[in-house]
C-alpha cells in the first residue's frame, strides 16, 4: 500500500478558539493526508478539545511541558508518515486551500522545497499586507537572509514550508523556538544549492492577527531568528 501523500504538522499552544476550525479546513483539502497535532501543554482548554477529536486521519501528540514551537514541529516531523510534509499553524492566518499549489510546485524535479509567500500572494491580488511591528521584522529578516545567502526570496518567515518528509528529516534541525523557521529556510537554501535544485515560492493567502488576538511572537524571537540566520549560514 503506497504511503499517504501529505503529513500536516500542526503545533498548538492555547488556540482553543481556532484549532477545531483549522482542523476542519485542513480535512477539507482534497489530498490524501494525515494531520499530526502536537499540543505544547496548553492551559486554555485546547488540550482537552483536541483529545476529543475522533477523525481517523488525526493523530495527537501531547508534550509533557511547554517545550516551545520548534520542538513541537520536530516531534511532528519525526512522527510523519506522508511522502511530503507541511507545517500548519493552529490559528486562522493561513489558508489550507493553498496546499494544492504548494504540493504541485514541490513535485517539480528541480524544486527541493516550496515556500508559501504572503508577499507574492498580496501582490498578486493587488493588495499590500498591513504594516505592523511584525511585518517590519519579517521584512528586515528576509532582507538580511537574502544578503547573507545571496538569495532572492520574499518571505522566509512563512509558516507554509512544504517539502518531501525525507528532506525535512535530513536537515537535522536543532532549534526549539520560533527560530526554527529560519533554520529550515537556511538549510533548504544550502541543501538546494548542493543538489543543483531551487527553493521555490508560491503566492498564498494571509490573514494576520494581532497580539491581542493571540499572536505569540515577541521582539526577542526576532533576535533569536537573526542569530539563527547568521549561524546556519556558516554552520552545517
Amino acid at each position: 500500500m503506497p504511503a499517504m501523500k501529505l503529513s500536516v504538522v500542526m503545533p498548538v499552544y492555547n488556540e482553543r478558539e481556532t484549532v477545531l476550525e483549522v482542523v476542519e479546513q485542513v480535512r477539507a483539502v482534497p489530498i490524501d493526508k494525515e494531520i499530526i497535532i502536537i499540543d505544547n501543554c496548553s492551559t486554555d482548554g485546547t488540550r482537552e478539545l483536541i483529545q476529543a477529536i475522533t477523525h481517523p486521519e488525526v493523530r495527537i501528540i501531547l508534550q509533557p511541558r511547554n517545550l516551545m514551537k520548534g520542538n513541537s514541529v520536530k516531534k511532528g516531523i519525526a512522527a510523519a508518515e506522508g511522502e511530503y510534509l507541511i507545517i500548519q499553524d493552529a490559528d486562522l492566518e493561513y489558508d489550507p486551500a493553498d496546499y494544492e499549489a504548494l504540493l504541485a510546485e514541490a513535485e517539480r524535479d528541480e524544486v527541493l522545497a516550496a515556500l508559501g509567500s504572503r508577499i507574492l500572494g498580496a501582490t498578486g491580488r493587488g493588495e499590500r499586507l498591513p504594516k505592523s511591528a511584525f511585518s517590519l521584522g519579517r521584512e528586515l529578516l528576509t532582507r538580511y537572509f537574502n544578503l547573507l545567502f545571496g538569495a532572492g526570496l520574499t518571505d522566509i518567515a512563512t509558516c507554509y514550508k512544504l517539502a518531501p518528509t525525507a528532506v525535512f528529516r535530513d536537515l537535522e534541525l536543532k532549534s526549539d523556538g520560533f527560530d526554527l523557521d529560519f533554520e529550515i529556510s537556511a538549510k533548504f537554501v544550502r541543501r538546494a544549492r548542493a543538489q543543483g535544485k531551487v527553493v521555490s515560492e508560491v503566492p498564498i493567502s494571509y490573514y494576520p492577527r494581532t497580539t491581542a488576538e493571540g499572536k505569540k511572537i515577541r521582539w526577542w524571537d526576532g533576535v533569536s531568528s537573526l542569530m539563527a540566520i547568521t549561524k546556519y549560514r556558516f554552520v552545517d
